[in-house]
C-alpha cells in the first residue's frame, strides 16, 4: 500500500497467471490523478484480483469499497489482505461475476469511482460500460477508470452512451527480465 492508513504494508498477491497485479508505479500514477476523489468516496473495484486497488482507495480515505472477483483463490487473498490492513470494515467482497454483481448493486449505491482491470482483449469492459451507462450505479460526477490494452476500442462508449473522456493516459511499465 503506497499511502494512507495502511501505508507501507505489503499485500499478498494471487499465485499463478490468472491475475495480473497492477504494479506500484501504475498504482501510484493512478492515485496521483484521482486522489482528490477519495475522501468519503464509494469505490467499486471490478476484477479485483488481490484487492490492492480498493485497499489503496480505503487507505486513502474512501468510506466504502466494493470488491468484485469471481476467482476463489483471489477472494481468499483479498480477505487476507483486508484483515492484514485492518480495512475490512469499509470493504464489501462480492465473490461473483461482474455482471451478477452489477445487477445486484443496481439501485443500492451510486459509485464515485469505478475501477476495472479486466483480462485484456476479451471485451469484458465493454459489457460493464454498457451496463453502467444504462444503470443507476453512476451519475455525472462518477469517474470510471479502465486498465486495458492499448488496442482496446472505446468509441462505442463515447458515441452511444455519452461518456466523456476526461483523460487517457498510457503508462509504460516494463520489468527487466533476466536472460
Amino acid at each position: 500500500v503506497i499511502a494512507g492508513k495502511a501505508r507501507r504494508l505489503q499485500l499478498k498477491t494471487v499465485k499463478g497467471m490468472d491475475t495480473r497485479p497492477t504494479t506500484d508505479r501504475i498504482k501510484e500514477t493512478l492515485f496521483n490523478i484521482i486522489n482528490d476523489l477519495m475522501y468519503d468516496a464509494v469505490f467499486l473495484d471490478l476484477f479485483s484480483g488481490s484487492g490492492a486497488i480498493a485497499i489503496e482507495a480505503l487507505s486513502r480515505g474512501a468510506k466504502k469499497a466494493y470488491l468484485v472477483e469471481n476467482n476463489r483463490e483471489a477472494c481468499n487473498c483479498i480477505k487476507e489482505n483486508l484483515k492484514f490492513t485492518h480495512l475490512e470494515d469499509g470493504a464489501q467482497l462480492m465473490q461473483m461475476s461482474c455482471n451478477e454483481a452489477l445487477a445486484r448493486l443496481n439501485g443500492s449505491e451510486i459509485f464515485d469511482v469505478v475501477f476495472m482491470d479486466p483480462p485484456y482483449n476479451k471485451e469484458y469492459e465493454k459489457d460493464v460500460l454498457i451496463f453502467l451507462g444504462k444503470s443507476d450505479l453512476i451519475n455525472k460526477s462518477s469517474r470510471i477508470i479502465v486498465e486495458a490494452s492499448l488496442d482496446t476500442d472505446f468509441s462505442y462508449a463515447f458515441s452511444r452512451y455519452r461518456y466523456d473522456l476526461r483523460r487517457r493516459i498510457r503508462i509504460w511499465d516494463y520489468e527487466r527480465k533476466e536472460v
